[in-house]
């Protein structure tokens, strides 16, 4: 099973994919990590954010190392543990110009994308959370979800999940509102695709998001044991 939570910056979609993998026993795969994995990358080897064709060589040399143990977050790039350095407000500032919008930096990991995905179906499936994961990554997914919030409670989860102090308010409206305008260039997040099915979490504790994709994804995988009888 493949299940795709795709939505908006700050709507939980990665607190929500892990206790839904770790729920049903399958791997998840956060695909904003590899975004931001990039990105530290190009900054570290001096790349300049703008260069587009550099950026895109950087991502192709990368040697990217995601954990899919939705209770043991790792990444790794080119050796080195960058789990927390990915998670620094420079990546945040950046990740939209470096990675998002970049469409061969795109292209390159929508293609690793699929390759972890291919790999996770013998155990099980995957839980795989981004931006364009229905439409683009693997349309084939039984089970597609658009998890939305309202703008305020987005910025209200983003800043606790960051180290008191360690951006600005207009820093933190940046990160939510300035990236999803960005990105929707490129990915179709905001509205449900087809067989998508939408949920707000605005008034939803994370368990109550969890509950409601895990029936959802038990629906899911029923669905086509009653087509055959």
């Amino acid at each position: 099973m493949i299940i795709a939570v795709d939505g908006p910056s700050g709507s939980g979609k990665s607190s929500t994919a892990r206790g839904v993998a770790t729920r049903l026993g399958l791997q998840y795969l956060d695909t904003g990590a590899m975004y931001r994995a990039v990105t530290w990358s190009v900054l570290e080897h001096g790349i300049d954010p703008a260069d587009q064709d550099a950026a895109a060589n950087r991502a192709r040399e990368l040697q990217l190392a995601m954990s899919t143990d939705p209770q043991h977050q790792t990444v790794g790039a080119d050796g080195t543990d960058i789990t927390e350095a990915i998670r620094d407000p420079r990546i945040s500032e950046s990740v939209s110009k470096v990675a998002a919008t970049n469409l061969a930096v795109r292209a390159e990991l929508i293609a690793r994308q699929r390759a972890i995905i291919a790999a996770a179906q013998p155990t099980g499936g995957i839980v795989v959370e981004g931006r364009d994961i229905a439409t683009v990554v693997a349309p084939e997914a039984e089970l597609k979800v658009v998890l939305t919030a309202d703008q305020e409670a987005r910025m209200a989860r983003r800043k606790a999940e960051l180290t008191e102090g360690a951006v600005s308010a207009e820093q933190l409206r940046d990160q939510i509102v300035r990236r999803d305008a960005d990105d929707s260039t490129v990915a179709q997040f905001l509205v449900a695709s087809d067989g998508a099915v939408t949920v707000d979490s605005t008034h939803l504790s994370l368990e109550e998001v969890i509950e409601v994709i895990c029936r959802l994804a038990k629906e899911a995988e029923a669905a086509p044991r009653d087509r055959e009888s």
